[in-house]
């Protein structure tokens, strides 16, 4: 399929929806803090399988007991901060997955400042292998708390792919490489039409 189509139905759900906002203001904000990254780490684990209201109440209490840094959930450990992220679901499994990160990143790194040094390829191979991270949450990870050019494939993507026949195979890594190939290397860009799928989705799905 022609470049041109991909920056078409981007510029599509752009003039449709405008600038990403709300939930996503702080992921596709281009200067973040590292406070900010770490946020944006914290609630790409917490939003697995669970709504974006949940992931904020779960947050909000992390905040409140100034439990929002990995290197407070490093020192910490999972047991402190089950309780805390309960809201978002499974949280037993999210709090070690949040620790295990911390412990990568922290352990290996020292901080999210750091990593950003290391290539994209590597790192993504270095957290799928950290026990509750999967590839969209690396991405996810990767895109919008590290600005690597990495497109994150969803359920959204997938839905919006199958209704305008863009593909038939709709495998994460196909349909990855396929809006990779056809896009200039942009985090800016990914960030953006990533979000505005998860956007025109859900605007559907309250029709």
């Amino acid at each position: 399929m022609a470049k041109k189509v991909f920056l078409k139905i981007y510029q599509e759900l752009r003039e449709r929806y405008g600038k990403p906002k709300d939930q996503w203001k702080l992921w596709c904000k281009r200067k973040k803090t590292e406070r900010e990254r770490e946020w944006v780490a914290i609630e790409a684990i917490l939003t697995q399988r669970t709504n974006w209201r949940n992931v904020e109440m779960a947050m909000n209490n992390l905040k409140k007991n100034k439990l929002d840094s990995l290197s407070k959930i490093y020192q910490l450990g999972s047991k402190r901060i089950s309780g805390l992220i309960k809201p978002a679901g499974f949280y037993q499994q999210k709090a070690e997955c949040l620790f295990l990160l911390a412990k990568f990143i922290i352990e290996e790194h020292g901080s999210l400042k750091a990593i950003k040094r290391e290539r994209k390829e590597i790192l993504r191979e270095k957290l799928l292998r950290l026990k509750g991270i999967g590839p969209e949450t690396a991405d996810s990870i990767l895109l919008y708390a590290l600005d690597k050019p990495v497109f994150v494939i969803d359920e959204y993507t997938k839905r919006f792919v199958k209704e305008r026949k863009i593909a038939d195979n709709f495998s994460y890594s196909y349909l990855q490489n396929l809006f990779e190939k056809n896009l200039k290397k942009d985090f800016k860009l990914y960030q953006d039409f990533h979000a505005l799928f998860v956007i025109d989705g859900k605007r559907k799905r309250q029709k």
